[in-house]
């Protein structure tokens, strides 16, 4: 799990509503067992939990990246 700041949590979510393709409606298409999950990174505010997002979503705003990397301490 990667920390993030408060004030970076209204970015990353409109990079999950954006971007991410497993995001339909808020609700998590890796999560769905036949029945709706909503998107666990659009109801986080303290990191980034979702593996899928981190690796492909948030390299895609480079300067977001960078900083959540550097805040902890990891190399892109």
């Amino acid at each position: 799990m990667l920390k993030i700041k408060p004030p970076q949590v209204e970015r990353i979510n409109t990079l999950v509503r954006n971007l991410c393709c497993n995001c339909i409606d808020e609700n998590c298409l890796l999560l769905d067992d036949g029945e709706e999950h909503s998107c666990v990174q659009l109801l986080c505010v303290s990191g980034i939990y979702c593996n899928y997002f981190k690796n492909a979503v948030l390299p895609a705003d480079k300067e977001l990246y960078a900083k959540i990397m550097k805040y902890n301490d990891e190399k892109p």
